[in-house]
């Protein structure tokens, strides 16, 4: 096929595509919101809960990490990273992980990282969630709350997996010619990270 008429084929899946992403939005909108407790945390400097964490705002996007052992968790938080700013400019942020705290402070100064971490170690916060598999293993993904006075509401969320929208490095694969190729031989692809 010719370069320009594979052009305008992807641009019409990508028509496509936004068409859908509308649609989710217009379906989440419909959504009765599920009551969550407000659970408690461990983080380096002691306990958190999960009200405190909105900070001054009434939504919180919690991302539900596998930890330091996944690789594709690592690589979608080295990614993450740098938008944190922007993100919180709208919304209360953090990343829990099965990691105790120690171990999670550690890891997240040896990458860099700018955002909050928490330990869900010893709660049954993920399991309550849905981010823990059937034979046990942590799974990873985005749940986001809401906040209204006393109540916490869970309001969407969806699970990670190589080649989703939240980790932009395989957006980028798409357009190569041959995608990810041997890159995740390469990166020596994990097998924690199933789909959701």
């Amino acid at each position: 096929m010719k370069y320009a008429d594979v052009n305008g084929k992807l641009a019409d899946y990508r028509r496509q595509i936004s068409d859908i992403r509308e649609k989710m939005r217009e379906t989440l909108a419909t959504v009765e919101p599920e009551k969550v407790n407000d659970y408690a945390f461990a983080t380096f400097d002691g306990s958190v809960r999960l009200s405190e964490l909105f900070g001054d705002h009434e939504d919180l996007i919690v991302i539900h990490n596998m930890g330091a052992a996944c690789s594709y968790c690592t690589l979608w938080a080295d990614g993450y990273n740098g938008i944190h700013q922007h993100v919180v400019s709208r919304a209360g942020f953090v990343v829990t992980s099965p990691d105790r705290p120690g171990v999670q402070k550690k890891f997240a100064e040896s990458r860099g990282w700018k955002f909050p971490i928490v330990s869900h170690e010893g709660s049954s916060f993920a399991a309550d969630m849905g981010y823990v598999s059937h034979s046990g293993g942590w799974l990873p993904g985005v749940s986001v709350f809401r906040r209204d006075g006393e109540a916490i509401t869970r309001v969407s969320d969806t699970g990670f997996s190589p080649g989703d929208d939240f980790c932009s490095l395989w957006h980028f694969f798409d357009m190569l010619p041959g995608g990810v190729g041997d890159w995740p031989r390469v990166a020596k692809k994990p097998s924690c990270c199933s789909s959701h």
